[in-house]
C-alpha cells in the first residue's frame, strides 16, 4: 500500500494539504475555531497560527478571525516594540489574505485594501508614510468598488484625502475630484430605494464629507473652474453632474464665475423653476447683464404660481427699470406686482418715485413739471391707505416731494384752482389734483 508523503496546503497549493498535514490542519482549524466562537481568543491562537502559516487556502475566515485576535491583542498590550510586531502581523493578515482570497465575490482584493487601511489608520494615523499608503488603498477600493464600497471607506478616504492635502501630498483639484467622486457614490446609493435601510449611514456619510471639503480650503474658484470649466459642454445635459458644479461654485463663492451662469442655464433648461430662473436674474444683474436679468425674471414669473413671490419678482423688475430710467416699464411692472399682491403697499411706492423722478422731463411750463409730484404723492398716499407697513415710508415721501408743489400764486398765475381735477402730462398721463406748497 502507498501512502502520500505528508505536505502543508503551502507547499501543495491545496486547501487542507496532503496526508498528515491535512489532518493537522483540519484539527487546528477545528481547535482555534471552537475557541474562538467562544471568544477565548488566547487559547484559539496558537492553533489559528498553524492554519495561516500551514494552509492559508482553508478558508477565509482564517483572516477574519486573525483580524479579530491581532487587533484585540494590540488593544491590550502595552509595549512599544510588542506593538510593532503584532501591527506587522495584522499587515501581513490582510496581504496573505489579497493572495489567496482576492477573487472572493463579496470581499474582493479592493475591499481587502479598504479594510487595511482602516486599520492602518487606526493603529498609525500619526504616521505619515502610513497614510500616505492608507490613502492609496483607499483610493483603489472606492475608485474599484464604486457604490458597493462600504461607508466607512469613503468617509475615511475624504478624511484622509484632506490630511493628504494639508500635508501637500495631493493638489487642490485632485481633493476636489475625490469630493466629487464620493459625493456622486453616496448619491447614487440614496437613490437606491433597495438600499433604502442603510441611507441614514449614507446621509451621516454625505454630512461628514461634506463638512471636511467645506473646511478643507480646496475649493477656491480657480481650481473648480480650472477642473469643470472644459468639461462643461460634455455635461451640459447630465443635470447630476450640473448641480455638483453647482454647489461647488456656490460653495467657493465664485458668485461672479461665468462658469456659474452657464452650468446654471443649463441645469435651467433641464429642469426650470422660477427659484432657477430667479437665481439666473440676480446672477445676471450682479454681473450688469440687464437685459438678461429681465429675460429670467420674466420666466421667473411665468413659472411661478403663488402670488406673492411672483408680485416680488415683477417688483424687483420694476426697480431694475426705474435705476435705469425706463419709467413707463417700471409702472407696468409695479402695476402688475399689485395686481398679483392688491394689500402690498410696496410697488405704489415705487410708480410714485418714478413720477417724481421723471418731473422734469414732463411737458414744458414749470407748472407742468410740478404736477409730476402731484401725482406721486397720490401714489404715496395710496400706499399707505392699502399697506400699514409702509404708512412710515410713504408719509416720509409725501413730506419731501409735497415741497416741490407750486406756490399758491403760481397756480393762480396759470390760470388754475387749487382743489380742480388736472390732467398730468407726458407718460404719466394721469388725472390728479392741484395743491400748493
Amino acid at each position: 500500500m502507498t501512502y502520500a508523503a505528508a505536505q502543508t496546503g503551502l507547499e501543495s497549493g491545496t486547501r487542507y494539504g496532503v496526508g498528515e498535514d491535512s489532518i493537522r490542519c483540519v484539527k487546528n482549524l477545528s481547535l482555534y475555531s471552537e475557541d474562538f466562537r467562544n471568544k477565548n481568543f488566547e487559547a484559539a491562537f496558537p492553533a489559528w497560527e498553524v492554519v495561516f502559516k500551514e494552509c492559508p487556502a482553508a478558508t477565509v475566515n482564517i483572516y477574519l478571525d486573525g483580524a479579530k485576535m491581532l487587533s484585540d491583542k494590540i488593544e491590550a498590550n502595552k509595549d512599544a516594540a510588542k506593538f510593532e510586531e503584532l501591527y506587522a502581523y495584522l499587515m501581513k493578515v490582510y496581504d496573505q489574505r489579497m493572495e489567496y482570497f482576492g477573487d472572493h465575490p463579496r470581499y474582493p482584493t479592493p475591499a481587502i485594501k479598504g479594510s487595511k487601511a482602516l486599520d492602518m489608520l487606526k493603529y498609525k494615523r500619526n504616521d505619515p508614510a502610513v497614510v500616505e499608503e492608507a490613502y492609496s488603498l483607499l483610493n483603489d477600493a472606492v475608485t474599484q468598488l464604486k457604490r458597493a464600497a462600504q461607508p466607512a471607506f469613503l468617509a475615511t478616504f475624504m478624511s484622509t484625502a484632506v490630511n493628504m492635502y494639508g500635508a501637500g501630498k495631493i493638489d487642490a483639484a485632485t481633493l476636489v475630484n475625490n469630493y466629487t467622486l464620493i459625493s456622486d457614490l453616496t448619491e447614487q446609493v440614496l437613490k437606491d430605494k433597495a438600499r433604502a435601510s442603510r441611507h441614514p449611514v449614507y446621509e451621516q456619510v454625505k454630512s461628514g464629507v461634506e463638512s471636511l471639503f467645506a473646511n478643507s480650503g480646496a475649493a477656491t474658484c480657480d481650481v473648480i473652474i480650472g477642473i469643470y470649466e472644459p468639461q462643461l459642454e460634455d455635461n451640459k445635459f447630465d443635470l447630476a453632474w450640473l448641480k455638483r458644479v453647482s454647489q461647488l461654485l456656490a460653495r467657493g463663492l465664485c458668485e461672479d464665475a461665468e462658469l456659474l451662469y452657464k452650468v446654471s442655464e443649463y441645469q435651467h433648461n433641464i429642469e426650470p423653476s422660477g427659484a432657477s430662473a430667479f437665481g439666473l436674474a440676480r446672477m445676471y444683474l450682479k454681473a450688469g447683464d440687464i437685459e438678461r436679468a429681465l429675460e429670467f425674471f420674466n420666466q421667473a414669473v411665468e413659472l411661478t404660481d403663488d402670488n406673492r413671490q411672483k408680485g416680488e419678482y415683477l417688483h424687483q423688475m420694476a426697480l431694475i427699470l426705474l435705476s435705469q430710467n425706463r419709467y413707463s416699464q417700471a409702472r407696468a411692472h409695479a402695476l402688475r406686482a399689485i395686481e398679483a399682491r392688491p394689500d402690498w403697499g410696496v410697488p405704489y411706492l415705487t410708480i410714485g418715485r418714478a413720477y417724481a423722478l421723471s418731473a422734469n422731463s414732463i411737458g414744458e411750463k414749470e407748472i407742468e413739471k410740478k404736477a409730476a409730484y402731484w401725482a406721486a404723492v397720490d401714489k404715496f398716499m395710496k400706499a399707505k391707505s392699502v399697506d400699514s407697513n409702509v404708512a412710515d415710508e410713504a408719509n416720509g415721501q409725501i413730506a419731501t416731494f409735497s415741497a416741490h408743489f407750486p406756490a399758491t400764486d403760481e397756480i393762480f398765475f396759470e390760470g388754475l384752482e387749487v382743489g380742480a381735477t388736472y390732467t398730468v402730462g407726458g407718460w404719466i398721463n394721469e388725472r390728479t389734483t392741484i395743491r400748493s406748497r
